[in-house]
């Protein structure tokens, strides 16, 4: 079966220019760790590209996923919403059967 990777919003890829992630020789690294109040939660953080990374690129700037994470961001799209409650980088998962109330945390 073919695993589509992830893709990224203009919207996400705009404000990690907005906070300058390229500009520090930062990228938004995705990855799944397991925890989490429904067994998977996702670490999103400004980290260094390494080796083994699977690079998504737009508007000069980079989202990294490790090849661990990968399978479990099949198809989602990494975006950045800003509502009432917070402005937070977002991952719509086709792949989580599940999700908790924080929208950290999935199952699948």
């Amino acid at each position: 079966m073919l695993m589509l990777p992830p893709t990224v919003t203009p919207r996400a890829f705009e404000r990690l220019s907005e906070i300058g992630a390229a500009a520090q020789g930062k990228a938004l690294r995705v990855a799944v760790e397991g925890g989490g109040c429904s067994g998977f939660q996702y670490e999103i953080d400004l980290d260094e590209q390494k080796d083994d990374d699977l690079v998504l690129e737009g508007s000069g700037e980079k989202v990294l996923i490790d090849t661990v994470s990968l399978p479990f961001l099949a198809s989602a799209v990494i975006d950045f919403s800003e509502e009432l409650i917070g402005a937070r980088f977002v991952i719509n998962n086709p792949n989580a059967s599940s999700s908790c109330g924080c929208g950290t945390s999935f199952s699948m």
